[in-house]
């Protein structure tokens, strides 16, 4: 399938007025009637549990390349129709499909997305929300000109523990922040070498479709699906763009950052194949009213993740949370563990916070009440695009270790005309 048949926007939609994909959800026979693409592996099944738990959902299509999953998941809903081409799928009953969820492999994600968007369809898409730069400038977009419900898959910026943390930071509690230090040990990075000939295609899984939009490239057993896709340039974006994405989340919202200048990655020679194990991103980003005017955020991965600094120095010679954030700030530091509540540290000393009574809010059911009407998505692609982009630009860097490439934010553009290359790709007819 050509690139542009992903990108164009379609014409029939251009020629009306466009409603709140809400309206017309509500119109239909009472319920939220969804397809899912992917929901096989761990987040796949939980997508479809958590979105199929809402009572006002109906469950309609089920869409994966591998029919082990798509088994598995026909069983939990027996009158859904399956498919393992979402292609034919759209063209078979997309009139019949009020809202996607799309939960593929990150290579996957624009393409699916962007037909059901251009169909007129809510979409709730993992994150990170795409694989390429360009393609989150094209997601945003479309979903501003069609006025779609869109909400990325980022369960952490609904959960009160990380709302708590951007009420403290907006609120001053550590004055304006200059530098933010983000970790994670995980390791979906791979230093050996690439792959030499190949394996037999296992019944259960059509490669062709899995492969998509990507280069065509022989079947190995274990090493692409369903699990080490994240270490591939390929298919996924490495650590920073897995975990990044949820830790890097709330110092963005907090600090209402945008996209940066400059980026920078220390890491091994690129290889062409996989991302790196080890990864340490600095950026510097624009002021804002809750940073300083050299304001920085810097990302450690990988096994040993994160290496000392003074910034990091727990009082009371405490260990780091396994993954998570420090803020650093003029009047203290606020310590975010990724999924647990921030602690502040003043003079070296942990100080106690009162946190105000704060609702759980349900991620997945939160995109369900914004068809229906009742509610509003808190991390639509407008905001979800900008977060990915960041994010994606330090995933690029790490193909020039040690240089700084500077990012010019209206022309979406390197100054470096070499790095400027892997802002877009060239999609596969399959």
């Amino acid at each position: 399938m050509k690139r542009r048949d992903f990108l164009r926007s379609t014409a029939a939609f251009a020629s009306v007025t466009m409603l709140p994909s809400s309206v017309w959800a509500l119109t239909k026979n009472g319920k939220l009637r969804t397809a899912h693409i992917g929901v096989g592996g761990m987040m796949g099944g939980e997508d479809l549990l958590s979105i199929s738990s809402h009572p006002m959902v109906e469950v309609t299509a089920l869409c994966d390349v591998d029919s082990t999953f798509l088994a598995a998941a026909k069983k939990l809903h027996p009158g859904a129709k399956t498919f393992t081409d979402y292609r034919r799928m759209f063209d078979t009953i997309g009139k019949d499909i009020d809202a996607v969820c799309v939960c593929t492999p990150d290579h996957t994600h624009a393409p699916a997305s962007i037909m059901a968007m251009n169909m007129g369809k809510p979409v709730y898409c993992q994150k990170p929300l795409t694989h390429h730069v360009s393609e989150a400038r094209a997601m945003k977009k479309l979903a501003a000109d069609n006025n779609l419900i869109t909400q990325m898959g980022i369960q952490c910026h609904s959960s009160p523990e990380y709302r708590q943390a951007v009420d403290l930071i907006k609120s001053g509690i550590v004055g304006k922040v200059s530098t933010v230090r983000a970790w994670s040990p995980k390791n979906w990075g791979y230093d050996g070498d690439a792959p030499v000939g190949s394996d037999p295609i296992p019944d259960t899984l059509n490669w062709n479709l899995w492969l998509g939009t990507s280069p065509e490239r022989d079947y190995k057993k274990d090493l692409y699906h369903p699990a080490n896709w994240r270490k591939l340039l390929d298919y996924g974006c490495g650590t920073l763009g897995d975990m990044g994405v949820h830790i890097f989340d709330t110092p963005y919202t907090a600090l209402e950052l945008t996209v940066p200048n400059t980026v920078k990655t220390k890491c091994r020679k690129p290889n062409g194949f996989s991302h790196p194990e080890n990864n340490i991103v600095e950026y510097e980003f624009p002021e804002t009213k809750y940073t300083t005017e050299n304001f920085k955020w810097v990302w450690y991965d990988g096994p040993g993740a994160p290496k000392k600094h003074r910034d990091l120095k727990l009082p009371d010679k405490e260990i780091l949370p396994e993954q998570g954030a420090m803020f650093i700030g003029e009047k203290g530091n606020l310590l975010l563990p990724h999924w647990d509540y921030p602690r502040l540290i003043v003079n070296g000393r942990f100080e106690k916070i009162d946190f105000p009574e704060m609702d759980e809010n349900d991620h997945y059911h939160q995109f369900v009440d914004a068809c229906l009407g009742k509610d509003k998505c808190s991390a639509p692609f407008s905001y979800a695009a900008n977060l990915t982009e960041a994010i994606l630009l330090g995933v690029i860097a790490n193909r020039f270790p040690n240089k700084i490439l500077h990012w010019d934010i209206g022309s979406a553009k390197f100054v470096e005309s070499e790095a400027n290359e892997l802002l877009d790709f060239k999609y596969r007819d399959f």
